[in-house]
């Protein structure tokens, strides 16, 4: 059975890369605020330029699905993610100012930590379990 293979880690980053999917195709709407968009390559998209949100969340769902199935192509795509995640952080600190609070670095810290560490496990316990991927 598929879910016994995939086991429990696995399918709790399967469940949070299809949230994560569901955000970001409803970025395009401006539910979250004025403020907030996609950030894509560095740059925060906004009003028209959102639509971009909606092909990083079918990118995710398919990488979800991906997951969800034990497919080899979950691994390309966790690594192709990692490497966007890390890319993407790193141009949006280079091209953008400096928080301007300790509670905004704090959180941008903690969030650029997270991400890099999420995307990059993931890859990683992928890679462990190729052999698994049908």
């Amino acid at each position: 059975m598929a879910h016994s293979r995939r086991g429990g880690v696995l399918t709790f980053f399967a469940i949070i890369l299809a949230v994560i999917a569901i955000e970001d195709f409803l970025k395009p709407f401006g539910l979250e605020g004025p403020d907030t968009g996609i950030v894509f390559f560095g740059n925060r998209l906004q009003g028209n330029a959102a639509y971009v949100g909606s092909l990083v969340g079918a990118f995710l769902l398919l990488y979800a699905i991906g997951i969800w199935r034990m497919r080899k192509f979950a691994l390309y795509l966790a690594c192709a993610y990692a490497v966007y995640v890390i890319l993407n952080l790193v141009i949006f600190s280079l091209i953008h100012p400096a928080p301007k609070t300790h509670a905004e670095m704090t959180f941008d810290v903690i969030y650029s930590v997270m991400a890099i560490i999420g995307t990059s496990a993931l890859a990683i316990v992928l890679w462990r379990r190729r052999a698994d991927l049908g």
